[in-house]
């Protein structure tokens, strides 16, 4: 049966040339026709239009575009057929650039859809048609959505049910999350015309989804598929629903509905990421990565190419390839919405990986802006502010790890990271911390107490002067690492040593100087190069009033670090407790002398007390110049004392009582002393944080 025909008037003739659409010529024997036979341009209009039903795009496109100068306009109200003919051709080289990948081309499409536009403009600026087209143009260029729901809205102002304006108001109520609006803008155009297209009740879909309505939902999306089969945003909106449920058959319907939207479109982006999403928990990385790649280089929409590069990213970071992992990361958070946080999530463990505390940080920070109280973002910015110089960020990760061991009162590693950042500052709170962390270990995980947090109990009691309590965690902490000692012998015997240390210094303070000077002088037979022992048996022989000895320990220590500022320091008040003022200013002008230690407060504050001595002593004949020179030396000694430092090493006092405090390497870090600073000073061992796992996001 005949689609019809349509007839042409032979130029100063009563006659016509009938053309049946089923047999329609090549384009160009069709335009040489029209221009023979000047043809009105509301003929050239109408076989363009036949011949892009017919899918022959390309002779739509020569007709419009020969219409334009050759079309008769020598009739009423020919101005209209002119703004259509040009709207037409516009409308699809808009069609056409939202469907190009490549950007030069795309910048090409649009900017003759452009052109023809303005042209339009000049002819009829209110028709409805026109500014209908305009309206969606504008939608396509993203950054003219004002504009497009100016001209909806006047459009709607001259005719209420206008759907083409009805379906435009609400995808721009959509993108501006008001989805209510942009519901009752599909409803009211489904009520207009209840044949509305499929895209309709899926445009509803999404907005149930939206308003968390997902039965309304579900509906909508097989609404959609029934008026249209292969309506791939329905099957996709339909198995996302269906994987989200999680439940086994649910799943595998989603995957069904996702391979459907693929054999109809295997170059649709977000049916790609979807089913790279898939695979990512299938742990088919490789064909994560396919789909991933595709899906980016199948979109310019920056959303869909973020959800590309994450869904890349994350599934180099579980196959351990870090630098792929972060190049993919950095570049989903470049295309990234600001309400797409995973990407900074994913690249602040990778800067976590590459020990970059700042930019990792930056990272989390946005994450938790986006989501004020998720759990392990604060968990980790709680870790990563910890050990920060900045007290007021120890302060926030403070802040962050109380509230995570509120909302997971079960959380030992949160505890662990708190008691460790009260060390310091509360020391009856990270006593708490660390009891609530032990209580945990052993009743709920069933594990053994680890020798770090005994010696850190250790060392907080020794604080508090509990030094019973002090000695009995002390010596657990020995005996735990004694038995860990056979799966880990070199980690666990360099906790034992620093334990050994502490106790040392427990000893000390009981005054059981026996017992402390067997212990440092063993650690000495297997670690001869553990400063602080030396330092230690030196003062202890000083107390004793042994000038001599204490000198000998303390040079120990400088055959081994000949420039190390405490061994100096004690050295240097021998001789001024001796009143040996000259070998004794010499000692602190050789710490001061040192680049590392130019601007050691303890060592200026000791100087200046030298010179303070020097004036007072009684001399003959002393001149007022060596007396303001004296008062100059000592002006300038207090001066800088006060510029280069908040606090002093008090050598007097002793040398810390070390707390351990092991890297996340599992190498304990055995801290030598700077700052001679009291004795209730002690060294902690913190345990690895989780945050430097390769947890790779969910």
């Amino acid at each position: 049966m005949s689609r019809g025909s349509i007839e042409i008037p032979l130029r100063d003739t009563d006659e016509v040339i009938e053309l049946d659409f089923d047999q329609l010529p090549e384009g160009d024997e069709v335009i040489s026709i029209l221009k023979q036979e000047h043809t009105q341009l509301h003929i050239w209009i109408a076989l363009a239009l036949e011949y892009f039903k017919q899918g022959k795009t390309e002779d739509f496109v020569k007709l419009l575009e020969a219409a334009r100068i050759d079309g008769n306009l020598d009739y009423r109200d020919h101005e209209k057929d002119q703004m259509t003919c040009l709207d037409t051709l516009a409308a699809y080289y808009v069609q056409q650039a939202r469907k190009e990948k490549n950007k030069d081309a795309k910048k090409e499409l649009i900017t003759q859809a452009t052109l023809l536009y303005t042209m339009a403009d000049k002819i009829i600026m209110y028709d409805q048609n026109h500014l209908l087209g305009r309206a969606c143009f504008c939608l396509l260029e993203g950054d003219k959505m004002d504009q497009a729901d100016a001209q909806f809205h006047f459009v709607l102002n001259q005719s209420t049910n206008n759907i083409p304006a009805l379906l435009g108001k609400a995808c721009i109520s959509f993108n501006k999350k008001d989805y209510r609006g942009a519901l009752a803008y599909y409803k009211k155009a489904l009520r207009t015309n209840p044949g509305c297209p499929a895209e309709v009740r899926l445009g509803m879909g999404h907005c149930f989804v939206k308003l968390s309505k997902l039965e309304k939902a579900r509906l909508a999306f097989g609404r959609a598929l029934e008026l249209n089969s292969k309506c791939v945003g329905a099957l996709v909106g339909l198995a996302v629903l269906e994987l989200n449920s999680k439940e086994p058959d649910s799943i595998k319907n989603g995957v069904q509905l996702l391979s459907r939207a693929y054999t109809i479109d295997p170059s649709n982006p977000m049916v790609l990421n979807h089913l790279a999403n898939h695979f990512f928990f299938k742990k088919d990385y490789s064909k994560v990565q396919h789909l991933a790649l595709h899906a980016f280089h199948n979109t310019e929409v920056e959303a869909m190419q973020a959800e590309s590069c994450y869904q890349l990213a994350r599934s180099f970071h579980v196959q351990e390839d870090y630098d792929q992992a972060f190049q993919y990361y950095y570049q989903a958070t470049q295309f990234a919405s600001s309400t797409f946080v995973l990407p900074f999530f994913g690249l602040g463990q990778m800067y976590v990986y590459r020990r970059d505390k700042e930019n990792a940080a930056q990272c989390f920070e946005k994450v938790l802006k986006a989501y004020p109280n998720n759990y392990e973002t604060m968990k980790i910015l709680g870790s990563l502010y910890a050990t920060s110089d900045d007290q007021d960020k120890r302060d926030i990760a403070k802040g962050h790890l109380k509230k995570v061991t509120e909302q997971y009162p079960d959380d030992v590693e949160a505890w662990i990271e708190l008691a460790q950042i009260l060390e310091q500052t509360d020391i009856q709170g990270a006593l708490s911390a660390y009891g609530t962390a032990t209580r945990i270990l052993q009743e709920k995980v069933q594990a053994d107490v680890p020798p770090e947090i005994l010696n850190n109990l250790g060392a907080l009691h020794f604080r508090l002067g509990n030094l019973g309590e002090a000695k009995k965690y002390f010596l657990a902490s020995l005996e735990r690492a004694k038995a860990e000692g056979e799966h880990d012998e070199h980690y666990y015997n360099a906790i034992s040593v620093t334990t050994s240390y502490n106790l040392a210094r427990l000893y000390e303070a009981m005054n059981e100087f026996h017992e402390a000077e067997k212990l440092y002088k063993n650690i000495l037979r297997e670690h001869p190069n553990y400063v602080d022992c030396y330092l230690r048996l030196g003062a202890m022989a000083r107390d004793k009033g042994n000038f001599y000895e204490a000198s000998d320990w303390f040079k120990e220590a400088l055959q081994i670090n000949q420039d190390h500022p405490d061994a100096w320091s004690l050295i240097g008040n021998l001789h001024l407790a001796k009143q040996e003022w000259g070998p004794g200013q010499k000692k602190f002008e050789r710490i001061l002398k040192q680049p590392s230690t130019q601007n050691d407060t303890y060592s200026m504050l000791a100087l200046g007390n030298v010179w303070l001595q020097t004036l007072h002593q009684p001399t003959k004949d002393r001149e007022k110049v060596q007396i303001c020179s004296i008062m100059a030396s000592l002006l300038k000694c207090f001066k800088s004392f006060l510029m280069c430092g908040k606090s002093t090493r008090d050598t007097n006092g002793g040398l810390n009582l070390h707390l351990l405090k092991p890297s996340h390497t599992k190498t304990p870090q055995l801290h030598a002393a700077h700052e001679p600073v009291h004795t209730e000073h002690v060294l902690y061992l913190s345990l690895p944080p989780a945050l430097w796992r390769n947890t790779h996001s969910r």
